[in-house]
């Protein structure tokens, strides 16, 4: 079991300190080590519990008066063991010490409010979302202001308790049988008033920031699914927790390779020679390529399946197949010999096969002779 620090020295009072002198220290210590200013850094997180621990005993006179005279064995069970089971409860108990009011002390229930959730898009290419990638965003979004720490408040000043509403947030009205509750007009709900606001924030407790992150794009993933990351949105009032950012993927269209669900349809051109003959010819896969064995006899649009080259599925974690589409090309300009050899092919076949282009005069000849023909026929 880890021995726990003496109150006094987490703090850094005297046992002389008065209940004020606690509490700014405390203040000053929990900004320090406020998780939003620490991200990801646990050991500034526990020394947050442990201040919030001894705050919460040296600031109450009855349990200070316990802890002064047994230590930490005088505050019951489990010799001071900390009520906060997370950082959200301290948030809940001490909210009104950041500037925003709420906490569980003065007979108020509110406790910090969470922040707001953001949401932005992020275009990646089909071979990014196939195999998952790590992609850099840039988003804009609010954090504790630089001058007041958060409070709204210009420094040296602090919030004051709402008089309309004693603090409480909610006035009552009453209109003959009927009360009706609503939130204070004065203070907006927040149990506090900024006379003095900071010059920086002007009393918001925020400033913009642009801040980088770099998510981990799953592989699988298609065009429209959303990503989300935890605490990465704006931060909360009375230092509440940050909300979340919701990551809208794009996916842009491939050139080659035409997406549904897991599947992937690749259409790729033949010659006649090669339908007919049966080739060996390579096509582009995701990542490389691969050698298909095309059948004599394929047909215009035949398509042969080729079993997981396809993208899996983020759910199933099922990989698609590859569909390769044939398409057959007909030559729109032929060589002498080449004609030759399609001639004797049709005469084969014993097919019909259109003569040779002539020239526009060359057809009127014929149509006038063919017209002559006719005029004689007609005197006989």
């Amino acid at each position: 079991m880890v021995e726990k620090r003496d109150y006094y020295e987490v703090l850094g009072v005297t046992r002389e300190a008065s209940v004020t002198e606690i509490k700014k220290v405390y203040r000053k210590i929990a900004i320090e080590n406020h998780p939003d200013r620490n991200p990801g850094d646990e050991e500034a997180v526990n020394r947050f519990k442990e201040a919030s621990e001894a705050y919460d005993v040296l600031s109450n006179p009855e349990k200070k008066a316990k802890y002064d005279r047994y230590g930490h064995a005088g505050l019951g069970a489990g010799g001071g063991n900390s009520q906060f089971h997370d950082v959200s409860d301290i948030f809940e108990a001490f909210g009104d010490i950041f500037g925003f009011g709420g906490g569980r002390r003065g007979g108020r229930s509110r406790g910090p409010a969470r922040g707001d959730h953001l949401q932005t898009s992020l275009e990646i290419d089909l071979l990014e979302a196939a195999f998952g990638c790590q992609k850099t965003i840039k988003i804009k979004r609010n954090k504790l202001c630089s001058t007041c720490d958060g409070s709204g408040a210009k420094p040296g000043s602090s919030p004051e308790t709402c008089e309309y509403c004693q603090g409480a947030g909610q006035v009552v009205q009453s209109q003959g049988f009927f009360r009706m509750q609503t939130t204070c007009p004065n203070c907006g709900g927040e149990g506090t008033v900024i006379a003095d606001k900071c010059n920086t924030c002007w009393g918001a407790g925020f400033e913009k920031e642009e801040t980088e992150l770099t998510p981990d794009i799953p592989p699988g993933v298609d065009n429209g699914t959303q990503i989300v990351l935890r605490g990465q949105g704006n931060p909360g009032k009375g230092g509440g927790p940050r909300g979340d950012l919701y990551v809208q993927i794009i996916v842009k269209d491939h050139p080659l390779f035409q997406r549904e669900g897991s599947h992937l349809i690749c259409r790729v051109p033949i010659t006649f020679s090669q339908a007919a003959l049966g080739a060996e010819i390579e096509i582009p896969v995701l990542g490389g390529k691969k050698k298909l064995s095309i059948p004599a006899g394929t047909q215009p649009h035949d398509t042969i399946r080729l079993a997981g080259l396809g993208i899996t599925d983020p759910h199933t974690h099922r990989t698609g197949d590859l569909h390769v589409e044939l398409h057959v090309e007909v030559p729109k300009k032929l060589n002498d010999e080449q004609e030759r050899l399609l001639r004797e092919l049709a005469e084969h076949d014993h097919v019909n096969v259109g003569v040779k282009r002539k020239s526009f005069w060359g057809h009127v000849k014929e149509f006038i002779h063919w017209d002559s023909d006719e005029s004689s026929k007609e005197e006989d």
